[in-house]
């Protein structure tokens, strides 16, 4: 690796850890002032359990916020939410001393395929988007020609023709000065800041390698019901169908590779990856279609490479975490520790009482987005979670493929994996489990 490659690194690290530590400090600033045009009206788009968080943490994000609309294809979800944040907006002490407010009468709770057109169409001029990812090119785009602010969680989708579509969001969204964040909240996070600022001022050295983890036990699943059709089913339990969540690597690990991506400056330029489903549970077909684990070598341009796991399968050993490796030393990301080339001498990067005092990453990254509206300074995020979300994808078609796997092959991909148009009496029958070695490229 050169030492130009390394100084261009450096330079960019600490641009983003100077840019969100300034953010940090507009949001306490903003949080204080907010009134008239000031006003943070908030649109959530799906109403489920991340959903209804987000909308939590947006109330609890600075002064000066309302929730005016949401919506979600279920009318139980929407109405659930719907009293959850009433109820929070009445009894919570924090968003009652920041004066925010819940205002959802029965106009403003919209149910169906197209609440999105709804919430987005109505007078809410902070958008939040939490549908399966499979919904996301479609939701961002809407938003993007409607040029309101827009908080997207991750993946931002599930294959590469949705990407494309994110990315041309993305430019429209540049050129309308558009303020947008995304839910890779370890990017607003205390200790995951402080430590890239230590790797871009040079305590590892030069970016060599990392190891990316995120290894755990099953997840959730939805068995299906009586009088289910195919797709209520799957938008149910769409967490174990590709089209819907991309496979964990997509929807979860996507938060491990992007710290990766943020450590190396770039997204990688090929992979070679392996995995499948092996999990042994009582009725199987309640899981979809989904693996449930990955293993993938990712390729940089300098040279550096990432090695990344994910998994989930009960009873077996976990972790989540990020370790980057550098020519002079190596760090424990999430861990907030440094250490030397034998991986010992750890010094913490920021003290366990400022870990614990540092305010939530999931609250934060909303004060960050609201306070650059605010400070008329937008930040967007969409090129950095587009490209993060598309590691993902690229690891996964590399794995189920069997394949060494370039980025310019996978990000020019036609597999569409989200149907034309969606029915609720459609025929959806679940695609047969990848088989690893099997499949071509498209």
């Amino acid at each position: 690796m050169s030492s130009d490659s390394g100084a261009s690194r450096r330079d960019f690290l600490k641009t983003t850890a100077a840019a969100a530590g300034v953010l940090a400090t507009q949001g306490l600033m903003a949080s204080a002032h907010a009134a008239g045009s000031d006003r943070i009206k908030v649109g959530l788009i799906g109403c489920g359990g991340r959903g209804s968080g987000a909308a939590d943490n947006v109330l609890h994000s600075a002064k000066g916020v309302s929730i005016v609309a949401i919506g979600d294809a279920f009318k139980d979800r929407a109405e659930g939410c719907r009293h959850r944040l009433s109820d929070m907006a009445k009894n919570d002490e924090k968003v009652k001393e920041l004066g925010n407010t819940v205002e959802l009468s029965d106009d403003r709770v919209f149910v169906g395929l197209d609440a999105f057109e709804k919430v987005i169409a109505s007078d809410a001029n902070y958008i939040m988007l939490a549908t399966p990812p499979g919904f996301r090119p479609q939701h961002i785009e809407a938003v993007v020609q409607a040029g309101k602010t827009l908080f997207t969680e991750k993946p931002v989708a599930v294959d590469a023709p949705g990407i494309r579509r994110v990315l041309e969001a993305y430019e429209a969204s540049k050129k309308k000065n558009m303020a947008i964040a995304a839910g890779t909240q370890r990017r607003h996070q205390l200790g995951y800041l402080e430590t890239m600022k230590r790797i871009q001022d040079g305590a590892i050295g030069d970016v060599v390698a990392a190891r990316a983890y995120w290894n755990q036990g099953i997840l959730w699943k939805v068995a299906r019901a009586a009088g289910m059709s195919d797709l209520v089913w799957q938008l149910r339990n769409w967490y174990n169908f590709v089209w819907l969540c991309g496979d964990h690597i997509v929807e979860q690990h996507v938060h491990n590779l992007d710290v990766c991506n943020w450590a190396m400056n770039s997204h990688p330029v090929k992979a070679r990856g392996m995995g499948g489903r092996q999990r042994n549970v009582e009725h199987p077909e309640d899981y979809g279609h989904i693996w449930d684990h990955f293993a993938v070598e990712f390729d940089y341009p300098n040279g550096a490479f990432v090695l990344s796991q994910c998994r989930q399968i009960n009873q077996c050993w976990n972790s989540v975490s990020e370790h980057i490796h550098g020519s002079k030393g190596q760090c424990d990301a999430g861990g907030y520790m440094l250490f030397d080339l034998k991986g010992e001498n750890g010094k913490r990067v920021i003290t366990r009482e400022q870990a614990k005092a540092a305010v939530d990453p999931y609250v934060q990254e909303h004060t960050d987005l609201i306070a650059s509206v605010r400070s008329g300074k937008p930040i967007n995020e969409l090129k950095n979670v587009a490209e993060s979300t598309m590691t993902a994808i690229l690891g996964r078609m590399s794995a189920y493929t069997g394949k060494e796997v370039s980025w310019d092959q996978a990000l020019n991909s036609q597999e569409e994996l989200m149907p034309a148009k969606l029915d609720w009496d459609m025929s959806l029958p679940v695609p047969p489990v990848a088989l690893m070695g099997t499949r071509s490229l498209t």
